[in-house]
């Protein structure tokens, strides 16, 4: 008898507890049915066509010890090989430069000439010549011109400017790259690998300003007084000739062979294609672009998702 009446006095007691009577809430939810009954929204997902071989067991034939072709909406790799190895960069280390160089100066920013190097490609800077970080960046991603690098680094303390250099590619999840000079000189503590590469290249074409520098052709410079004058034509010499080639950055030392790192465009479609420590740079990218052509399709992924309404 005694467990019956403590059961119902537990049951009744939580029935008065919790009866919501005409509270509030009670009216909400009786009377407000058609708020919680709308009908789930739909939100239509973007997302990126998803590259494929047409024919996996087709392999471009490339002489490139490093290899790294990737499309670059999704990052999907489409060809890969030794693509974390380390390399020496050459001056495909110069899209860092670049970069840093954009972080620090403005356009415009007129820099003295004070001191010239000769190692390499230069574009014949001159002691006391006055010229525009503008024209010091056609300088370096136009005609890969070392002098220019230094000179960018130099006015910023070179050894500040190389920090900020790693500092970059670590923010780029470059984790297997580093950098002793702005220029690509070899340096046994100076390497990248190709993964590394399509990072900062990724990162320099999402750049408006830099990645149309990338693309020129041939340009001529003047210093701010119009005392010196540079006639810069890219060292790329396939752009122009391949159609969708935007460019992007040449390299080559002795330690390094002959690197190139490329952007470009088929149908709607961007790539990044990184080749290092080749026999033949420019014959090893036309393969790797036909190839692409051939043998790169694109599935493309639309649905709908659906979440309740609010």
């Amino acid at each position: 008898m005694k467990f019956k009446f403590h059961l119902l006095f537990i049951i009744f007691t939580f029935l008065f507890l919790f009866y919501p009577g005409d509270s509030y809430y009670f009216h909400i939810f009786a009377y407000n049915r058609p708020i919680f009954d709308k009908p789930p929204k739909k939100y239509n997902l973007d997302i990126k066509e998803i590259p494929f071989l047409k024919d996996p067991n087709l392999q471009p034939d490339l002489s490139a010890e490093g290899i790294y072709m990737v499309d670059l909406p999704s990052f999907t790799p489409i060809y890969i090989k030794n693509h974390q190895q380390g390399f020496y960069p050459a001056s495909t280390t110069k899209i860092i430069t670049a970069l840093v160089a954009y972080d620090i100066y403005k356009p415009d920013q007129i820099i003295t000439v004070k001191r010239t190097i000769a190692d390499g490609q230069i574009m014949n800077l001159a002691i006391g010549e006055r010229i525009t970080v503008e024209n010091l960046l056609y300088g370096l991603l136009v005609y890969s011109a070392n002098d220019a690098a230094f000179v960018l680094a130099d006015n910023y303390g070179l050894d500040k400017f190389v920090r900020l250099m790693n500092d970059k590619a670590k923010k780029l999840h470059m984790g297997n790259s580093r950098f002793k000079n702005p220029s690509g000189l070899d340096d046994p503590q100076q390497y990248t690998t190709p993964f590394d590469l399509a990072l900062a290249a990724r990162e320099l074409m999402d750049n408006k300003y830099l990645s149309r520098i990338v693309g020129i052709k041939e340009i001529t410079i003047a210093d701010a007084d119009y005392k010196y004058f540079h006639q810069l034509t890219n060292v790329n010499k396939l752009l122009g000739e391949i159609q969708g080639l935007g460019g992007l950055k040449t390299g080559h030392t002795e330690g390094a062979g002959d690197n190139l790192v490329s952007f470009y465009k088929k149908d709607g479609h961007e790539y990044i294609l990184v080749i290092l420590k080749s026999q033949d740079r420019f014959a090893d990218t036309r393969e790797a672009i036909n190839w692409l052509n051939g043998n790169v399709d694109y599935y493309s992924v639309k649905y709908s998702l659906a979440t309740a309404g609010t």
